[in-house]
């Protein structure tokens, strides 16, 4: 499943956008009458568009979350919002990569935390 309308660095910051049409399953049952973006979903399209920052290491690779830390949900993302991701590595140690990352609409923040990945080879 992508989550990621674009993605690309700004320097050593990986930025992307997702707009929220309001047809994705997550969001038609979630919840009803008052659909918004589940929190695990923005953590899942803070951590594809995060991917950016891996670019050079990933061929041959695949990536995995290998946790998250200090996630807060600030707002809701509803349909029609476009979220904005930006994410910069804080450290890394071999193929396991540290990611500060938070997600907005319209400058709000919606989401944040520091995420871990790994790149597995395939």
């Amino acid at each position: 499943m992508l989550l990621v309308d674009d993605m690309h660095l700004e320097g050593d910051t990986a930025v992307g956008h997702y707009h929220v049409r309001g047809d994705e399953y997550f969001v038609q049952g979630h919840f009803p009458g008052h659909p918004v973006v589940p929190g695990v979903i923005l953590c899942e399209i803070m951590g594809q568009c995060c991917s950016t920052l891996m670019l050079d290491e990933l061929p041959g690779r695949l990536t995995f979350y290998a946790g998250m830390d200090k996630v807060r949900f600030k707002n809701q993302v509803v349909p029609g919002d476009t979220i904005e991701v930006r994410g910069k590595i804080t450290s890394k140690r071999g193929l396991t990569f540290f990611v500060d990352a938070e997600a907005k609409v319209e400058g709000k923040l919606c989401a944040k935390g520091s995420l871990i990945f790994m790149l597995v080879d395939k």
